[in-house]
């Protein structure tokens, strides 16, 4: 829809209402689990509660869930862990439930009933115990010399940029390795490192982001110019001298890994077997993806060997493709399995037994992502409230603009409807460029994921700003392209974990971009799959991503290479409406629709997908709750995306929209007509199993 005078009307403001503050920036670790008493000895850890007062706290005590919020100390973070026990001020031990790292503070949450801020707030404290023993072992008790030693050494990886320098972050101490099975056995939280300084340090959290695993320690930031790449992190462990390792002659061994192939069945696929051209889908976990290589040989149900040409992940599933004739789904498909033959090199063992052997024979498990073996969410709404007030930024939350509500959640999911679209606006999430994000920004976004994820909704993230910041266009002196990508990188960052994303809206409907968007598009997307190698990336389209005018606009966006390849989780996002001018305002109050009308205004956009064999995703269609024309056409489309696996979210629903003729939610709760259609399609029958439409 055009940004004008009478677009703020389509996502105007409403009613004043407030929502609890939430959210974190990253889980804590959590700690051993305390008994529920405490006594004075099991004491280990005190801190101050926060002093501060506001609509959502009373002297640092959470008005709405039993939680507090003290100083973001690295000791605090140390002992306030997941399943402590803590004694309050007055005297009551409750257990912590959750832990969240907001800023310079932690709000850590409890069992139990509502807290009294005005008995155990500030200045009182919280104290952690633990119930852990020491015992005394005589030296005679052991029957070999042990000595510490270097057990396993990794390279860092070798990349600088805002955040890193040479593999070394620059914010905390911390490290980016290769995400190796061997590393991520190696390096675990609370095993000691020694730095290529000759500093020793203590692992506090390891991540894994894509191919590659962060590595936090304890103690100071550490300069990336003397231990950074291409140098070494080395683990310390314990050798024993007197254990025996036996070294046989390097042998060639053959090891098989077995694969079920997936269930799904569509124009393009038969029971997980592919229809086009020899291939076959299966779950993409990590003893999958190392095995199934181009190159390898594989073995099909029916006692055919045929070798891997090519091999492409989508989501939590990967497309393996392999030489010779096109394969029978019906004969090798569903539910049987593809097994991989690899030659492999057996060097030292320990016990007998190799670490190739160890690796190959893991079992085969799945794991939630955006493209699976079962039908995808097809349907679903946009939660308005947090892109509100775009000329009051950053503005007020609770009177210009509000997250959802959780019953918005429950409401859409109890309707099926279990895809939700995220407004929110940059100026908010980064006030200032190239910057920390806003804590208290982003903890509202992170309560709303969770809202989602308790009601098993997946959420698009999606920044509301149609290419511009504080007015600026990106790609001008005040808002360079780079800085569009630093927000995208931290944003992914901080929701990286966090199970209820779907996806990326780099940005809403762009417009007058100077040609630069496919420029940034790239960067921003690029930026993204740096920390998130498996989430959909959605890329929205030039002219308001009018569908109806995509290709005429939107061919550049597909220039480089990197933005037509499917193993990069790109959805491109068009929006239509149905209106005579394709706003989306519905001026004419007497207009009638054809009954193809949308179907007619997608099809430009559908066909450019097809063609150049993309995905695609229509992020926002509305009609207005008074025409029964609209309504007819409205269903029309929803049948035709269903039918090319394109998904789809309505325009629009959540708080203060008042009367509004598009909204499913209105503030005197009259039937909406929109809500029945959209709940017939939610529950159609799909044989989908991933965005489309792929041809």
């Amino acid at each position: 829809m055009s940004i004008n005078v009478f677009a703020g009307a389509r996502k105007a403001l409403a009613a004043s209402i407030t929502i609890a503050v939430l959210g974190s920036f990253g889980a804590i670790t959590p700690v051993q689990a305390a008994d529920s008493t405490l006594t004075a000895s099991q004491t280990v850890a005190t801190a101050k509660i926060n002093a501060f007062t506001n609509t959502d706290w009373l002297n640092g005590v959470f008005r709405r869930a039993p939680a507090v919020s003290i100083p973001n100390s690295t000791a605090n973070k140390a002992a306030f862990g997941v399943g402590s026990a803590v004694r309050l001020a007055d005297g009551q031990v409750r257990k912590v439930t959750k832990v969240y790292e907001v800023g310079a503070n932690l709000s850590v949450f409890f069992d139990g009933a509502l807290l009294d801020g005005g008995k155990v707030g500030a200045p009182n404290s919280v104290s952690t115990g633990s119930t852990s023993t020491t015992t005394t072992t005589s030296s005679t008790t052991t029957s070999s010399t042990t000595t510490i030693g270097v057990v396993h050494t990794s390279a860092i990886n070798a990349f600088t940029n805002t955040d890193w320098l040479n593999g070394v972050f620059r914010l905390k101490p911390g490290f980016s390795i290769a995400a190796s099975e061997a590393n991520k056995a190696a390096f675990k939280v609370g095993v000691s490192v020694k730095l290529a300084d000759g500093q020793v340090r203590k692992i506090t959290v390891v991540q894994v982001v894509g191919s590659n695993m962060s590595v936090f320690v304890d103690g100071a930031v550490v300069n990336g110019n003397l231990v950074g790449a291409p140098k070494t992190l080395a683990v310390l462990g314990t050798t024993t001298s007197s254990s025996t390792t036996t070294t046989a002659p390097a042998t060639s061994t053959t090891s098989t890994v077995s694969s079920a192939i997936n269930a799904f069945t569509n124009t393009d696929w038969l029971n997980g077997v592919f229809r086009l051209k020899p291939g076959f889908s299966l779950v993409a976990s990590e003893a999958n993806k190392a095995a199934f290589k181009v190159g390898a040989t594989v073995k099909l149900a029916d006692g055919q060997s045929r070798k891997i040409t090519s091999v492409q992940v989508v989501g939590s599933n990967m497309s393996v493709f392999v030489d010779g004739a096109v394969v029978d789904g019906a004969v090798v498909g569903y539910p049987k399995t593809i097994s991989v033959v690899s030659s492999t090199s057996s060097g030292t063992t320990s016990g007998g037994t190799t670490s190739t052997e160890t690796a190959l024979t893991q079992p085969v498990t799945s794991s939630p992502s955006t493209s699976t073996g079962t039908p995808i969410k097809l349907v679903g709404v946009n939660l308005s409230g947090a892109g509100f007030g775009p000329s009051v930024v950053p503005g007020v939350h609770g009177t210009n603009y509000i997250y959802p509500a959780e019953s918005y959640y429950k409401k859409y999911a109890d309707n099926g409807m279990n895809l939700v679209r995220l407004p929110f606006l940059w100026e908010r999430i980064q006030p200032r460029l190239n910057t920390e994000l806003n804590s208290a920004e982003l903890a509202r976004l992170i309560q709303s994921l969770d809202y989602a994820q308790k009601h098993g909704v997946k959420v698009i993230l999606d920044l509301h700003n149609y290419y511009r910041y504080f007015g600026k266009l990106i790609g001008s002196a005040e808002v360079p392209i780079s800085s569009f990508a630093n927000v995208w990188q931290r944003l992914a960052q901080k929701v990286l974990n966090h199970p209820a994303v779907y996806g990326y809206g780099l940005m809403n409907e762009p417009y007058s971009t100077n040609g630069l968007w496919p420029q940034a598009a790239l960067a921003a997307a690029k930026a993204v799959r740096q920390v998130d190698a498996s989430r959909w990336i959605f890329v929205a389209g030039d002219r308001w991503s009018s569908a109806w005018h995509w290709p005429y606009y939107n061919s550049k966006l597909i220039a480089d290479p990197w933005m037509r390849d499917p193993s990069n989780n790109l959805v491109y996002e068009a929006h239509m409406y149905i209106d005579k001018d394709f706003s989306g305002n519905y001026f004419d109050k007497t207009e009638t629709f054809a009954p193809n009308i949308g179907i007619e205004r997608v099809k430009p956009f559908v066909e450019w997908l097809k063609a150049n064999k993309l995905r695609g995703y229509i992020g926002e269609h509305g009609i207005p709750d008074y025409s029964s024309s609209a309504q007819v056409a409205m269903d029309n489309l929803l049948a035709y995306l269903r039918q090319n696996c394109v998904p789809s979210t309505y325009w629009a629903a959540g708080p203060w929209w008042g009367e509004y003729a598009l909204s499913l939610d209105v503030s005197s709760n009259k039937y909406r007509p929109q809500l029945a259609i959209l709940k017939k399609h939610a529950a159609a029958a799909s044989s989908c199993t991933t965005i489309g439409p792929l041809m």
